[in-house]
């Protein structure tokens, strides 16, 4: 895990996977008060999980889709 991408990248990855983050846990507080449908909470999951996995990426300076050889603009 090299680092492959600049500050903008790791700030942009870090605020991006903040934001991935508070959407997922509003979707789950959502879902938990039966405001939204059972399978909500599914993408709630995803969310969350992508959203901690961006922030890891932006903390690290690593990008996974730098690393398998795709050109990101960041």
């Amino acid at each position: 895990m090299q680092c492959n991408i600049d500050a903008k990248g790791k700030a942009v990855r870090l605020l991006a996977g903040a934001a991935f983050e508070g959407v997922g846990l509003l979707v789950g507080v959502f879902w938990y008060f039966d405001t939204l449908p059972a399978w909500a909470i599914y993408p709630a999951i995803g969310m969350v999980a992508g959203g901690l996995f961006m922030m890891l990426e932006g903390l690290s300076g690593w990008c996974a889709i730098r690393a398998m050889g795709i050109r990101t603009p960041l």
